[in-house]
C-alpha cells in the first residue's frame, strides 16, 4: 500500500495562453475568440457576476468586440503580458520548485486566421523559446492544444465547430505543434475542459446564442466534431511522437443527492453522467455511452455522424485523465433549491460547506471522492489539471501578501489528494490552476486572484505589472520539496 507521494509525482502550476500571454496582435497573432470577451472596469462584482454568469454572448457584443481593436475593456488581450515577460515568470517557478508546468498554446498565434496555407514562424519560435526555457531549469510542460480560444476567422468564415471542416483545421494545427514542438512537450492535451462546450457555449464551442435556433441541438453538434478532432489527434499523437503521452479533461462537477429521497439519488446519477461521464467516456472508452440515447431523445436531439466516425473514436483512446476541480454541488429535482456560484456554472448549494468569496463551495473530501470514482470507472493515470482558490488579497506597503485562506484551501486538498492516492488511485501529477496571477477567466478581472505569485494590476489593466511573492508561494515551495510531507 501507498502512503504518499512518488518520488516523480509532478507538482506544478497552470495558466491558460488567453489569460496570460497579452500581446496582443503582436509577432503575427491573429485574433481569437477569447479576445473579444468584454469587461468594464468600473462595474462592481454584482455586476460583473450578472453579466458574465447570467447573459449569454450575444451577436451585438460579437460585432462590436471586432471593431474595437484597443485593449481598453478586453482584458484577455493584455493578459499579465506573460508574452514579454515568460522568462522572468519561468524563474520564478522555478524558484517555486515546480516540476511540471501547464499552459495553453494559442492556435490564432501558430495560425492566424486558423485557415491559413502555412503557420505563423514567429509564433512557433516563441513556443520553442519558452518551453525551452522551461526545459532549462528541468521542467516537464504540459501542454494544452485549444484552452477555448479558436481564430475567430473559423467563426466568421466557417460557423466555427459548427462546421465540420473545423475538425481537419484542427488536427492541422495540432500536426504543427507534434513536428514544431514534439521534443519539448511531455504531457498533451487536445481540449481544455471538454464538458464547457453545454455549460459555457461561447467558451467551449464558440456558439452565439442569439444566433442558434436550437441550441442544445448546435451545442451537442458541436462537441461531437470536438470528440472527432480529440481522437483524431489522440491517434496522430501516437503515430507521431511514440512514447508521448496525450490525455482528456473535463471540468469535474462532484454532485451529492440533496436528500435521502431516491428521487434525488436518481439525479445525481444523472447530473454525474451527462455533466461528467459522457465526456470522459468517449474519451476513454472510444463508443457513445447508452445512457446518453435518452438524453437526446428527450431534447430532440439529432447528431449528424458521418461514416467511420465509430472508428475514429474508438482508435482515439485517451493515456491519461486529467480535470479541474474547484467546488462540489447537490443534486436534486426540487426547483426551489438555494443556488450558489461555480466554475462554468450556478450550483445547487450545500449546506453543509462553507463558501469562497465568490460563492463556490470548498470540499476537498470532493476531490478524494472524484479522484476515486474516476480511477474505478477507467483505470486510468490521472493528473489534477486545475484546483486552486479564486479570491482578493491585499497588497501591503512592504510587499506583502498575507493569504493564510489560500494556504488552508490547498492544503486540505493536497491532503485529501494524497488520501487518494493511499486509496490506490494513480494520481501522478498536480498543476495549481492561476500560480501567478492571471485574469480570471469568469467575470474577467484581476481581482479574482488564484496565484501564489501577486501580479500589480487592476481589473483596468492598470499597475506596475511587478511580480511579488505572497505567503502561499513559501508554503507550496516548501510542500513541492518535502513531496508534500510538510503542509504545516
Amino acid at each position: 500500500m501507498k502512503n504518499g507521494f512518488d518520488d516523480n509525482f509532478l507538482w506544478g502550476g497552470a495558466i491558460a495562453c488567453s489569460q496570460a500571454d497579452g500581446g496582443f496582435l503582436e509577432g503575427g497573432k491573429g485574433i481569437s475568440t477569447q479576445d473579444l470577451r468584454y469587461l468594464d472596469p468600473a462595474w462592481n462584482h454584482e455586476q460583473v457576476e450578472e453579466k458574465h454568469h447570467n447573459s449569454p454572448f450575444s451577436k451585438a457584443e460579437f460585432d462590436q468586440a471586432l471593431k474595437d481593436m484597443d485593449t481598453t475593456y478586453y482584458p484577455n488581450r493584455r493578459g499579465i503580458d506573460f508574452y514579454h515577460h515568460y522568462k522572468e515568470d519561468i524563474a520564478l517557478f522555478h524558484e517555486l520548485g515546480m516540476k511540471i508546468f501547464r499552459t495553453s498554446i494559442c492556435w490564432s498565434r501558430i495560425y492566424p486566421n486558423g485557415d491559413d496555407e502555412m503557420p505563423n514562424k514567429e509564433g512557433i519560435t516563441y513556443y520553442k523559446d519558452m518551453f525551452q526555457e522551461c526545459k532549462k531549469y528541468g521542467m516537464k510542460i504540459f501542454a494544452t492544444i485549444l484552452h477555448y480560444d479558436i481564430p475567430v476567422n473559423l467563426v466568421l468564415k466557417y460557423g466555427g465547430w459548427k462546421n465540420r471542416k473545423a475538425i481537419d483545421f484542427y488536427v492541422r494545427y495540432a500536426k504543427t505543434l507534434f513536428e514544431e514542438l514534439g521534443d519539448l512537450v511531455d504531457y498533451w492535451l487536445p481540449f481544455n475542459e471538454f464538458n464547457a462546450g453545454r455549460f459555457a457555449p461561447w467558451d467551449g464551442v464558440c456558439l452565439i446564442q442569439d444566433e442558434e435556433e436550437n441550441m442544445n441541438q448546435s451545442i451537442f453538434q458541436c462537441l461531437h466534431h470536438q470528440f472527432i478532432a480529440n481522437a483524431k489527434t489522440v491517434a496522430l499523437c501516437h503515430e507521431m511522437l511514440p512514447g508521448s503521452k496525450i490525455g482528456g479533461m473535463i471540468a469535474r462537477f462532484e454532485t451529492y443527492p440533496a436528500t435521502c429521497r431516491p428521487e434525488d439519488a436518481l439525479q445525481a446519477m444523472q447530473d454525474q453522467q451527462y455533466s461528467n461521464w459522457f465526456y470522459t467516456d468517449i474519451m476513454a472508452r472510444g463508443v457513445y455511452p447508452a445512457y446518453m440515447d435518452r438524453y437526446f431523445d428527450m431534447f430532440d436531439i439529432d447528431i449528424q455522424f458521418e461514416d467511420g466516425d465509430d472508428e475514429i473514436l474508438k482508435a482515439g483512446i485517451v493515456d491519461f485523465l486529467s480535470f479541474s476541480y474547484y467546488f462540489s454541488q447537490v443534486s436534486t429535482n426540487s426547483q426551489t433549491w438555494e443556488k450558489t456560484a461555480g466554475n462554468l456554472i450556478m450550483a445547487n448549494k450545500n449546506p453543509y460547506l462553507e463558501t469562497s468569496e465568490w460563492g463556490w463551495q470548498k470540499d476537498p473530501i470532493g476531490l478524494r471522492i472524484s479522484l476515486n470514482q474516476m480511477y474505478d470507472r477507467y483505470g486510468l493515470p490521472i493528473i489534477i489539471a486545475e484546483n486552486g482558490l479564486g479570491t482578493g488579497d491585499v497588497l501591503e506597503k512592504d510587499g506583502k501578501i498575507h493569504d493564510p485562506y489560500r494556504i488552508d484551501y490547498l492544503k486540505t486538498h493536497i491532503e485529501q489528494m494524497k488520501e487518494a492516492i493511499i486509496d490506490g488511485v494513480e494520481v501522478i501529477g498536480y498543476t495549481m490552476w492561476g500560480i501567478i496571477d492571471i485574469v480570471s477567466c469568469g467575470p474577467l478581472t484581476m481581482d479574482k486572484r488564484y496565484g501564489v505569485i501577486y501580479v500589480d494590476l487592476d481589473n483596468g489593466g492598470k499597475g506596475s505589472g511587478k511580480r511579488y511573492k505572497k505567503d502561499s508561494f513559501y508554503w507550496y515551495q516548501k510542500c513541492i520539496a518535502t513531496n508534500g510531507k510538510e503542509l504545516g
